[in-house]
């Protein structure tokens, strides 16, 4: 119970500060836009770069990590997949952006600030390791199956197919704080220490503005219809991925404790709100990805304490 109380509850506590906020008219949509357009674009690639800058690369790559995390994110994508196609009798375009919602979750706001609350900010070093590939890898591979599959029958050739996904990949602000961050790295960290003070300044500002942020995001979202999708891509993203990740973890690659604990509450987070902006950007799953955020992100107050319970 003192998981759920000094852990998960005052994260979900700062987004819901951030909803009812909006919802009672004290900050407005445009407000709430800017808000996140501070995190995402600066706040957040500042945490991004100071954290990959500092790390030590030749401990944080464990490959039983990674294959830990990873494997349990695309057993989600592809139960969401199949299950969209088979089950709910969806096109390929609409299945692969419900497969992105079980595929990409919330590692960045959510896992962060959970795992921080819970086990302190040098536990982090197995976190940012995943974080870097993340958004690279997961929007890599969702970008080309989508593509794909919208573009049977018209031949895209591979290098316009390869410039869409590297377009896509290197415009985000957050994969750009993430190379940034690799070259300071492997620069042996040049910098001098007013640039870190000022960088630590906005960095610290990412988590708390991101979360308040998201609790407004939320309010624009809606349950409406689609429950069983909706339902799919909830027991994907909160079990079935970090199931996975703990039995591999645990069982087969023997983590260390840092490394566990990283990898299977990042897994259990729900999906991101980049769910709902893969389906936005593609006009297809928009309703089951927003809807999905939503049931998911409440869902997780108790599927994130039952983790946390688990682990050691």
């Amino acid at each position: 119970m003192s998981a759920l109380l000094d852990v998960i509850l005052p994260v979900f506590l700062v987004i819901g500060f951030g909803y009812a906020a909006v919802r009672a008219g004290w900050l407005g949509e445009s407000a709430i836009d800017g808000l996140m357009r501070f995190a995402q674009t600066f706040a957040v690639p500042c945490l991004l770069f100071r954290s990959i800058a500092h790390l030590d690369l030749g401990s944080a790559y464990d490959p039983g990590l990674m294959v830990s995390f990873y494997t349990g994110a695309f057993a989600g994508f592809f139960a969401c997949f199949f299950g969209a196609m088979a089950i709910f009798g969806r096109a390929m375009p609409d299945a692969v952006a419900i497969g992105f919602a079980g595929l990409f979750s919330n590692s960045l706001l959510l896992g962060l600030a959970i795992t921080e609350r819970a086990y302190g900010a040098q536990a982090l070093q197995a976190n940012y390791a995943i974080i870097s590939l993340h958004a690279p890898m997961l929007y890599g591979f969702g970008i080309a199956l989508m593509e794909w599959a919208r573009s049977r029958g018209r031949g895209l050739s591979g290098a316009t197919l390869a410039r869409q996904i590297g377009k896509a990949i290197l415009s985000q602000a957050l994969v750009i704080g993430i190379l940034l961050g690799f070259a300071v790295n492997l620069a042996g960290n040049p910098l001098p220490g007013f640039i870190w003070s000022g960088v630590d300044m906005v960095a610290g500002a990412a988590i708390p503005v991101a979360l308040f942020g998201l609790g407004g995001v939320l309010t624009r979202y809606r349950i409406e219809g689609d429950l069983g999708p909706v339902l799919m891509v909830s027991l994907a993203s909160l079990v079935l991925h970090p199931a996975v990740t703990w039995v591999l973890g645990a069982h087969v690659f023997g983590l260390g404790v840092d490394a566990l604990r990283s990898a299977v509450v990042t897994a259990a987070m729900a999906p991101g709100v980049n769910a709902y902006v893969f389906a936005h950007m593609y006009g297809v799953g928009k309703r089951v990805n927003a809807s999905a955020v939503l049931v998911a992100t409440a869902a997780s107050i108790g599927t994130a304490w039952f983790w946390l319970h688990l682990l050691p």
